[in-house]
């Protein structure tokens, strides 16, 4: 019992970066730890949690702009959101992480707008029509 406790210390403190990105209603918290380039998404790998190829390029664009595809570990929790807000919000917290790890890679990363929040939200619903702007059909009679 005693090995396993002190097993599990050492893992905690492993150092990391840590930081949350944002996207619509998806929040990413982002841990990049030195590596070997595995990325583990609320447990999974990258493949089992976004099986498409798209959305895995966006995950990973931020570390192959700068170099760091196969440097580091990445861990996240994402939560809320559909898909593409969870992708988005992932790529933004790397962005950020990337940014803390090495000030240098502050210029690039501008360049390709990943250190700025999309600001983008879903617009309320506003009464006496369908959806936020769609109104009901106009009859004559």
């Amino acid at each position: 019992m005693i090995k396993a406790e002190e097993k599990n210390s050492k893992q905690k403190q492993e150092k990391y970066i840590y930081t949350v990105g944002r996207r619509k209603e998806s929040r990413a918290q982002v841990r990049l730890y030195k590596g070997s380039g595995n990325v583990e998404i609320n447990g999974k790998k990258l493949k089992e949690y976004f099986p498409t190829l798209d959305l895995q390029q966006d995950i990973l664009f931020p570390l192959e702009i700068v170099n760091e595809k196969d440097k580091c570990d990445i861990s996240v929790v994402v939560k809320g959101g559909g898909k593409n807000g969870q992708v988005e919000a992932i790529g933004h917290g790397i962005a950020r992480a990337l940014k803390l790890k090495n000030e240098d890679y502050r210029i690039p990363l501008k360049k390709e707008n990943l250190l700025k929040r999309d600001p983008r939200m879903k617009e309320r619903k506003k009464c006496g029509l369908r959806r936020a702007r769609r109104a009901p059909q106009w009859q004559k009679r």
